[in-house]
C-alpha cells in the first residue's frame, strides 16, 4: 500500500529532475555557442536533435556540417517538446540558432524540453533579446501565446 502511495510522487520528482539536468545542460549548450563566437570572433550555432529516442546536442562553428559535430546525448526520457521556436530544418530535423562574432542571437528564441512519459513538467531556456540574454523557466498553470513555458 505504502509503494502505491510513494510512487506516483517519486516518479513525478524523478522526472523533474531529469528535465532539470537537461534544461541546466542546453543553457550550458547555449552559452558555450555564444562565448566561443565572441571569443573566436566567428559565427557559431547550437545544434539540437533526436535521433533514436534521444535528444542530442553539439555547438560548432557556423560552416561546419552539424553532422560532422561532437554530438552529445541528453537524458533518454527528455523530449524536445513543441512550444521550440528555434529554427527548425524539416530536412535534416536540427533544431538551431546561431550566434555572431560579438555573441548576438539571429533571433529571440526558445527551446522547450518536457518529459517523454507525460505530465505537465516543462523547462525552457529563452533567448530572450537580441543581445543575447538567456534565461531559464519552467511550465506555468496559464498559458501566454498558447505556451505554458514562459
Amino acid at each position: 500500500i505504502l509503494a502505491a502511495v510513494v510512487a506516483p510522487g517519486w516518479l513525478t520528482f524523478t522526472n523533474r529532475q531529469r528535465l532539470r539536468t537537461a534544461n541546466d545542460r542546453v543553457y550550458n549548450a547555449l552559452r558555450k555557442a555564444q562565448s566561443n563566437a565572441k571569443l573566436n570572433k566567428t559565427r557559431w550555432q547550437a545544434s539540437f536533435r533526436e535521433r533514436d529516442g534521444v535528444v542530442q546536442w553539439a555547438t560548432h562553428p557556423e560552416e561546419t556540417d552539424p553532422e560532422d559535430a561532437q554530438w552529445n546525448d541528453l537524458d533518454s526520457a527528455i523530449q524536445i517538446d513543441d512550444e521550440t521556436t528555434l529554427y527548425h530544418s524539416s530536412s535534416t530535423g536540427i533544431w538551431k540558432i546561431k550566434f555572431n562574432y560579438k555573441g548576438h542571437p539571429n533571433g529571440v528564441r526558445r527551446i522547450t524540453l518536457s518529459s517523454r512519459s507525460g505530465g505537465k513538467a516543462k523547462r525552457c531556456v529563452f533567448i530572450s533579446t537580441l543581445l543575447g540574454a538567456m534565461r531559464k523557466a519552467k511550465e506555468n498553470l496559464r498559458p501566454q501565446d498558447d505556451k505554458y513555458c514562459y
